[in-house]
């Protein structure tokens, strides 16, 4: 930031010749940093305890009149509430009441790491304040000027082509640090200065600004990460965020507030008119998702190449994830970064209340899950032709999957009973077998086990009763047992087929 205007320290208070101060001591006798604190104000009092009427922050001016028939203890308890009040510094008025400063005072002092100053006699106290005010004014009128340089010097940057990152580069170069724009996927899209961070650093502050997003509330905020200070800013409506501007600094004075926020108005401006340009290209990418399902792939192809540099190559894996995170302005502010920067590799799309991604490599979907807590359900690799049975897979292996990413192929794996597992499947099979669960508790048999144990079996008589530890006829009168109670043939395969489906859905866990 701009320093024309020498800072109210008392370092600048020593230096001004004409009132011809003297540090006491030595300065590396005293707290790091101890002449370049601000001093707020300078005060004049010879009361014993001032105390009750200062404020942190000032300089202390005293003639030491109230030190008349002092010992050393009442120097080092002066000296002591001055300091625990914050007190900035001590000034001594020389030959109005002793000559020099009283070395009890001095030794005080350097017990407390106080910075004590000689004024000399004809140095009014008056001047002193003054001098110090007229700092704190030039200081104030400085910051103003330069508030009012850097807005303006950002409203011009705003004018370039790339008005967005245009902005940002004057706003790091005003405040002299790195400022970073981090989009609505918490994905850091522009920095200046570049590679400005470390990468452990910017890890972490990725971190945040990901913590931040996913609250989607509007705030400003304030962290330390590796002891480094950070400002963060979002962009766009509570529920709608855009991103946020986070700005390598300590605690910003009210100049340097104004102008960050100029720049947070700006940067939601320009993120508000991208919006309508954004919402259009959502329904086009829905419009060629549904042109991929009814067959048209040319027409798909031809779209995409002129506006995002074509459609994956095929074969592609088709993905389909759940309404909450279709509806995720993140997530398809992410998907569109990653095209971006692939050139065609992934392309997406909203259907039927659920966002379709295509990727040829699937590893995009993982990366998806794993950002945005998201479900998936992946298709086989297919090509365009295939489109709308690939999106049936993606659907049904996000219905039967309880992983973050379920693909087709597992679920395929477990056959085709494995879909069956709904509650009307269980109903039906219930109801099917009904008698012999009725039966078997009334009377204690064994009728749908027996079923069961011959079913798997290949319906072989001696192997099952062998598995079951009982004679073959007793096998064979189980089973014409449940023929009637179920009144079917079970010589038929479609009957014994339909009885296995039962048993395999009705089977517990």
């Amino acid at each position: 930031m701009d320093a024309t205007a020498e800072a109210p320290t008392l370092r600048a208070l020593l230096h001004r010749r004409e009132l011809q101060l003297r540090l006491e001591g030595d300065e590396h006798d005293l707290e790091s940093g101890a002449l370049d604190r601000h001093v707020r104000w300078v005060h004049s009092s010879d009361l014993a305890d001032p105390t009750p009427f200062l404020s942190e922050g000032l300089a202390l001016l005293t003639t030491g009149t109230q030190f008349r028939d002092a010992g050393d203890d009442a120097f080092r308890s002066y000296v002591h509430r001055l300091s625990a009040r914050g007190v900035v510094a001590l000034g001594f008025g020389t030959e109005v009441v002793r000559d020099g400063i009283p070395p009890a005072l001095a030794e005080a002092c350097r017990a407390e790491r106080m910075p004590l100053f000689e004024v000399p006699y004809r140095t009014p106290f008056i001047a002193v304040a003054r001098a110090n005010a007229e700092a704190i004014a030039a200081q104030a009128y400085a910051r103003r000027s330069w508030a009012l340089a850097a807005q303006r010097a950002i409203a011009l940057a705003a004018l370039r082509p790339d008005g967005l990152g245009a902005t940002l580069a004057e706003l790091s170069r005003q405040l002299d640090t790195w400022v970073g724009l981090f989009d609505a996927a918490g994905v850091l899209s522009r920095e200046h200065p570049a590679r400005g961070l470390e990468s452990a650093v910017l890890d972490e502050l990725q971190d945040e600004v990901g913590a931040v997003l996913r609250r989607g509330a509007r705030a400003g905020s304030s962290l330390r990460i590796g002891g480094a200070p950070f400002t963060m800013q979002t962009l766009g409506r509570g529920g709608h965020l855009r991103g946020v501007i986070a700005i390598a600094a300590a605690e910003l004075d009210q100049e340097g507030r104004g102008v960050v926020t100029s720049v947070v108005a700006m940067a939601g401006l320009a993120f508000e008119q991208q919006q309508s340009l954004t919402r259009a290209h959502d329904l086009l990418r829905a419009g060629l998702v549904q042109s991929l399902l009814a067959g048209d792939a040319a027409l798909a192809r031809r779209i995409a190449r002129d506006l995002w540099g074509g459609l994956p190559a095929a074969p592609v894996h088709v993905a389909v994830t759940d309404a909450a995170v279709a509806r995720s302005d993140a997530v398809s502010e992410w998907l569109t970064l990653r095209a971006a920067e692939t050139r065609g590799a992934v392309f997406h799309g909203r259907a039927d209340d659920a966002l379709v991604v295509v990727s040829r490599d699937d590893d995009v979907f993982d990366d998806l899950a794993t950002r945005f807590e998201a479900r998936l359900g992946v298709s086989e690799a297919v090509p365009y032709a295939e489109f709308g049975d690939a999106h049936a897979q993606a659907v049904t292996a996000l219905r039967r999957g309880t992983e973050p990413v379920t693909r087709f192929r597992e679920i395929a794996a477990s056959g085709v009973l494995s879909a069956l597992d709904s509650e009307a499947a269980r109903s039906l099979a219930a109801a099917r077998l009904a008698p012999l669960r009725e039966h078997d508790l009334e009377e204690g048999t064994a009728l749908v086990e027996t079923v069961r144990v011959w079913l798997e079996n290949d319906a072989r008589i001696d192997t099952a009763a062998t598995a079951l530890g009982v004679h073959r006829h007793t096998v064979r009168a189980r089973i014409g047992l449940a023929q009637r109670l179920l009144e079917t043939d079970l010589t038929s395969f479609a009957a014994r087929a339909d009885l296995w489906a039962a048993l395999q859905v009705s089977r517990p866990g």
